[in-house]
């Protein structure tokens, strides 16, 4: 269930609705983008040859990936907290999301909770959402987030037996929680921490400048264990466009592999 307060005052209600008409517009943008992304996963990845990490035309940030050869190992649950970005308004709309994920490196299940951040028609947009693939991303309205807020993240398996998950997204700054559980059949072969430029309209967006984003407290637990990225084995994905001109860097794993940064260095 969704859960937090929505604002009362008059006046908030007003733009409140303002805002909600144009976030829809957003929504049904990035709904279509969901239809097509599942096959895009599966392009979107290629070998570095300079072997410093994945190129990715859509992410940037590190994946833990398990051994295939060894499936009795699952991914059971991802954190990660970061602030909310302002992203600088620009004449052509401009899209970013920030998320953390299990799933979808090398298959077609994702499940994954975030915040989005755009530049559309001359104006800044925040939200939080939360998606499983193939279903479109679903905005949560009771998290009303905004620039400079600190977001805490997480999705844990709760049930094996039922295939039961359990997203959690707090906003710490304004004290607001969403926790919900789904039925999600997940390869659990992979757990993400992502910087994104979203597909929109079965293209990829133009990539909105968001500063830098730093993931804090990033862990995931693999069986019995729980450790920080650097625990296991992980790369390093770096987002490129078609021409392989790099878009965001992702920076070096922090020494207790916890936290990095990605930052914005061109939209396309």
């Amino acid at each position: 269930m969704i859960r937090g307060e929505w604002r009362t005052h008059k006046q908030e209600q007003k733009d409140w609705r303002k805002r909600a008409v144009a976030l829809t517009l957003i929504w049904i943008l990035l709904f279509a983008a969901s239809l097509s992304l599942l096959d895009f996963l599966h392009s979107t990845f290629e070998s570095n040859p300079q072997g410093q990490g994945i190129l990715s035309r859509i992410w940037a940030g590190y994946v833990v990936e398990l051994d295939l050869e060894k499936p009795h190992e699952q991914i059971i649950s991802v954190n990660a907290s970061w602030t909310v970005p302002r992203v600088r308004v620009v004449s052509t709309d401009a899209f970013s999301s920030a998320w953390i994920g299990i799933g979808g490196r090398f298959d077609k299940t994702l499940i994954q909770a975030g915040t989005e951040h755009d530049s559309v028609n001359g104006k800044e947009y925040y939200s939080a959402w939360y998606e499983l693939l193939p279903d479109a991303a679903v905005r949560i309205p009771d998290l009303d987030i905004s620039a400079g807020d600190l977001i805490k993240a997480s999705i844990t398996l709760v049930n094996s037996e039922k295939s039961e998950w359990l997203i959690q997204i707090y906003d710490v700054s304004k004290g607001r929680e969403f926790h919900q559980t789904f039925i999600y059949n997940s390869s659990q072969i992979s757990a993400e921490w992502i910087v994104e430029s979203p597909t929109v309209k079965e293209q990829v967006s133009m990539l909105a400048n968001f500063g830098t984003i730093t993931f804090m407290d990033a862990y995931t637990k693999i069986g019995d264990t729980v450790g920080n990225i650097s625990r296991f084995s992980y790369s390093q994905i770096i987002m490129t466009n078609e021409l392989s001109v790099q878009l965001a860097s992702v920076s070096p794993l922090s020494f207790d592999g916890t936290s990095f940064n990605v930052t914005y260095l061109k939209s396309n």
